[in-house]
């Protein structure tokens, strides 16, 4: 009984919420005063749209975390009256005297924690997060709030009664997200399992329905019967159809109260808008949002590639997969965002070079698109991104037939990478590297993140037959470069990238984009774009390549041994780089130090005892001969299985790089003692005046700022603030 304890209790510190999660603040006032009153008022009502849609990822992180949502709103929120911060203080007081100080803190900064996610599972690893407080003391400081009407004060209790047990139950399918039962995913209905999943995703392919905006719930076992729900503000139920002994029933109205008010509110945006491409793209998206159609969103992504250099960028809709355990449906998110010039022209000057640097990838011409769709490449000082997590950048659209033949669009957020970072010793860099990683790590992740996606995921041809037959690729004479025999796998018609590759299609390319950009980083052309020459050239390609042999091993963190699976597909792909490094040290026989090396060390632990400690080790010298020659080999390898959809042998490559056996398993232990919380990031909000003029206003780099941010952006409950 004490062993059991004892690992109930490891587990849920896994899980806790540390209270020491740094806020980063995103800074924007300097590139909003520099826009006109049309463009802020495109912008206000496009993030208007943005948040309000961002309802919708609660709904698909769990199906406790709209609950969590209001009971957190209803008690941050300063009632009528009364000012934020005056409320916030009351409240400490109060919360501090019925439980302690150091369980308000864990609360609050659980809250905020709950807040960057939009939802109580972690947007980067996919794993439950629980309050590091007591749950009879968070009882107490529930009852604690200050100013609270007899109506208010039964709404909270109410609501903390029926999600209270939630908020803090660890039981071993709720751990993370997943099918059932090694966890859960509100993508599906409880007790879903991906054989069920799997059987109404061809029913979508055979019906032609896209998968991005949709949720299946099962509703009958005798027959099996299942509602395939659509995203919409409309509402329609259509009548069942028999499909391999099952019925299919799709519903139309999915996050309707949601959707309606994107729709209303990008309608107030295109009043505003600056050229009639973005009237018609936004007209698009209301199509999309008001009807579900995923064609009219494709409209819209297609006209959004044509906005050439907007003053204001925006993108909003069902975007990214990763979360789907099936790797198929996608996460709600908004982005509103103004131009950097001056940072925009060094990624200008990568998108002039692109057409010379894509020939210089370790892949044959044939596996490269016919031809380079010239993509805007912008640096973006973000706004709003509504949705469970910031990225430093992104390449979209998804969808494979718009990127092949029209193109996408790459933007880098510019105050996500400028936002400051702590002052904590990096962990698993040896000492006297330190100050040196610490001054060039932004520089090189600067770079990184171009290479990654401009010509990362900017690269690559899908090899492909359409409905009428037509190939477009030399189908007979084109042969695999690793068999030498003609090429017998591509993607036939109704078949995309995501579909083929399924759950392991996210980590797979963002190993392929990973890749590209330690591979270009090599390359001093691409050095020079970014304003680096000579030894410093050379400094930044070391620290970019040791950025991403360390990431490699902290990704040990999202890693789950019971059930053997990745919670993150950046994590999972910085593990195969890290794999194959290490491969190539292992077999390379010429003089001097190892390309890699994790050597074991020890480090002081928090009681200043002795504890087990790594340290990563990368030697200058052989990045670009033995580190060029390893990555280029798998990189090439990933591009060509990728183009072929060849998932068996692609597939089987790329879970064989990111296998944990028991020696990577004792050092995941010593990883997870050393790792650090990610940092949260407060975002600021616009709102009309007394004037009728759109401003902005900015909170705080605090947990409770972030909350603030929250309340003054949707209210009392989850609604959105005007």
């Amino acid at each position: 009984m004490v062993h059991a304890t004892a690992g109930i209790d490891t587990i849920r510190q896994q899980h806790q919420v540390a209270v020491d999660t740094p806020v980063r603040r995103l800074e924007v006032q300097a590139a909003w005063s520099d826009l006109t009153a049309q463009e802020k008022a495109y912008a206000h009502h496009f993030a208007k749209a943005s948040w309000a849609g961002a309802r919708a990822c609660l709904q698909q992180v769990s199906e406790e975390s709209p609950a969590i949502f209001q009971l957190l709103q209803m008690l941050f929120r300063a009632p009528a009256g009364n000012q934020q911060q005056h409320f916030l203080q009351q409240y400490a007081e109060a919360a501090t005297a019925a439980a302690s100080e150091a369980d308000w803190r864990a609360f609050l900064a659980y809250a905020a924690t709950f807040y960057g996610n939009l939802g109580n599972y972690l947007s980067f690893g996919d794993s439950k997060i629980v309050p590091a407080v007591p749950r009879e003391s968070l009882a107490k400081i529930v009852a604690a709030r200050p100013a609270t009407s007899d109506a208010d004060k039964a709404r909270i209790q109410a609501i903390w009664e029926r999600v209270g047990p939630k908020m803090y139950s660890l039981g071993a399918g709720e751990r993370e997200l997943g099918f059932a039962p090694n966890g859960s995913s509100a993508y599906y209905s409880p007790g879903i399992s991906k054989d069920e999943a799997e059987l109404v995703g061809r029913y979508m392919k055979s019906a032609g329905v896209l998968a991005e905006n949709t949720r299946v719930f099962k509703t009958a076992s005798s027959p099996p019967t299942y509602e395939l729900r659509i995203a919409s503000a409309s509402s329609s139920r259509a009548d069942a159809v028999e499909f391999e002994g099952a019925q299919i029933v799709v519903v139309h109205g999915d996050f309707s109260e949601e959707m309606a008010v994107v729709a209303a509110e990008l309608q107030q945006a295109q009043q505003h808008a600056a050229n009639d491409t973005q009237r018609r793209m936004v007209a698009e998206y209301v199509r999309h949002f008001q009807g579900g159609d995923v064609e009219a969103h494709k409209a819209s992504q297609r006209l959004w590639i044509a906005d050439r250099g907007p003053v204001v960028e925006t993108n909003i809709g069902f975007i990214e997969t990763y979360r789907d355990p099936l790797g198929v449906r996608a996460e709600f998110e908004g982005l509103v965002a103004v131009v950097n010039k001056e940072m925009s022209a060094k990624f200008t000057a990568l998108v002039d070079s692109a057409p010379r640097l894509l020939k210089t990838l370790p892949w044959p011409a044939e596996f490269e698109k016919d031809t380079f769709q010239r993509p805007d490449f912008t640096s973006l000082e973000v706004l709003a991104f509504a949705g469970t997590g910031v990225p430093a950048g992104i390449n979209i659209p998804n969808y494979d037939d718009i990127r092949q033949s029209e193109g996408f669009k790459n933007v880098s957020l510019g105050n996500v990478l400028a936002a400051p970072e702590g002052q904590e010793p990096i962990t698993f860099i040896p000492e006297q590297q330190q100050q040196q990683f610490r001054k060039l790590k932004g520089p090189a992740f600067e770079l990184q993140v171009g290479a990654h996606e401009l010509l990362g995921h900017g690269s690559g041809k899908l090899l492909s037959e359409d409905t009428r037959g037509k190939f477009n690729f030399d189908k007979g004479h084109l042969l695999n470069p690793f068999t030498g025999e003609p090429i017998s796998s591509w993607y036939r018609p109704g078949e995309t990238w995501d579909s083929t590759f399924g759950s392991i299609s996210g980590a797979y390319e963002e190993c392929r984009a990973e890749c590209t950009g330690i591979f270009m980083s090599a390359n001093p052309e691409v050095l020079a774009i970014f304003g680096h020459s000579g030894e410093a050239a050379d400094e930044i390609m070391y620290t970019n390549w040791l950025i991403m042999a360390r990431a490699g091993l902290c990704a040990l963190e999202f890693y789950t041994p019971e059930t053997k699976t990745w919670r993150q597909a950046h994590m999972q792909a910085r593990y195969a780089i890290l794999r194959v490094l290490l491969e190539a040290s292992a077999k390379d026989e010429s003089p001097g130090p190892r390309l890699l090396e994790i050597r074991p060390t020890t480090s002081k632990d928090a009681s200043g005892q002795d504890a087990a400690n790594l340290e990563v080790h990368l030697d200058k010298s052989k990045i670009r001969t033995v580190g060029m020659s390893a990555i280029g080999e798998f990189l090439g390898r990933l591009n060509i299985y990728k183009a072929m959809a060849d998932v068996q042998t692609g597939g089987s490559m790329f879970r064989d790089k990111t296998s944990v056996d028991a020696d990577w398993e004792a050092k995941r232990a010593i990883v997870l003692r050393q790792k650090r919380p990610r940092p949260l990031f407060v975002q600021p909000h616009t709102e009309m005046d007394t004037d009728g003029r759109v401003v902005v206003v900015e909170f705080e780099a605090s947990h409770e700022g972030l909350i603030t941010s929250f309340v003054t952006r949707y209210g009392a409950t989850e609604r959105l603030n005007p």
